[in-house]
């Protein structure tokens, strides 16, 4: 299949089954809301190092808040419900509590739920105190400047990460051109995240490692600087960058949404293909074709 000059590969992003939740942070101005949730998400972008991934997923206006206040959702993925829960603790206590002004709420409705401010009342030092209102419970946790109010249970669902596409460019400005315009129209779309960097890996990883003790390792078949020593390469002599958008999202639907629209908003001068990175099929529950996604261009 090939959009103008570039060849959309016939090929498939293999995604996993992950837990998400929504956090909805509010303060008093829309910078300190925004400043926790930069917090928040910082150290973010993959469960091989950092436990979790999370990223902003939109600005909430003050008529759309839970108190009436600027807000930003927050999603945050991890491989179970148990680890959903340790990391809103950690980072909602240590990077939310502590920015002037804020307030935490859970954004999802959903049967399954981890107790978070429950946990974190006890910072309160027996000063906390519970409301119940419209059956929800709410701390209110004495800070310095006040208090801070937080849910007590945040809501977590099945949800998708690891949705991807890969572009393929003949210079590393033309990929960087065209991983921006996908990622500025993803950015969009709701109920989904682009964990890495300004939406956007270089790094990408495959599998194992030559090295015992490491789980993954560079995707060499995707290296210009490998290209004439790694038997598994895929690149040929004109292309010279490779950039990768991984995406997580609450659902399905969402991530193959958002890989379609990041597919469509890539293609520019320059960009000889777009792929998507897999595992032969053997790893994640989702795999989604490309080509599926494109049906008006077959």
């Amino acid at each position: 299949m090939k959009i103008k000059a570039t060849e959309i590969v016939d090929t498939f992003a293999e995604a996993f089954k992950m837990y998400g939740t929504r956090v909805i942070i509010t303060a008093e101005t829309k910078a300190w809301a925004m400043a926790a949730a930069q917090s928040i998400t910082g150290f973010a972008t993959s469960v091989i190092g950092c436990k979790c991934e999370a990223g902003i997923e939109q600005e909430i206006s003050a008529d759309s808040s839970p108190d009436g206040r600027p807000g930003v959702s927050v999603l945050l993925f991890a491989m179970d419900a148990d680890s959903v829960g340790k990391r809103l603790v950690e980072r909602i206590g240590q990077c939310v509590m502590t920015c002037p002004t804020t307030a935490c709420y859970s954004g999802l409705k959903s049967e399954h739920s981890v107790n978070v401010g429950g946990q974190l009342r006890y910072f309160g030092d027996g000063f906390q105190i519970s409301k119940l209102l419209n059956d929800k419970r709410h701390w209110r946790i004495p800070v310095m400047d006040g208090e801070f109010v937080i849910d007590d249970q945040f809501h977590v669902q099945e949800s998708v990460g690891g949705g991807n596409i890969l572009i393929l460019g003949k210079t590393q400005k033309a990929a960087l051109n065209a991983a921006n315009a996908a990622v500025k129209a993803m950015r969009q779309l709701p109920d989904i995240i682009l964990p890495f960097p300004n939406g956007v890996v270089r790094s990408g990883s495959k599998v194992g490692s030559r090295y015992k003790s490491l789980i993954a390792s560079t995707n060499d078949a995707y290296c210009p600087t490998l290209r004439s020593v790694s038997k598994k390469t895929e690149l040929d002599k004109d292309i010279n960058c490779v950039l990768e958008i991984v995406i997580d999202g609450l659902n399905l639907e969402a991530v193959e949404t958002a890989m379609r629209v990041g597919i469509e908003s890539a293609i520019k001068p320059g960009i000889k293909q777009i792929s998507a990175g897999n595992y032969g099929g053997g790893l994640g529950q989702y795999q989604i074709q490309l080509h599926e996604l494109l049906p008006q261009a077959q």
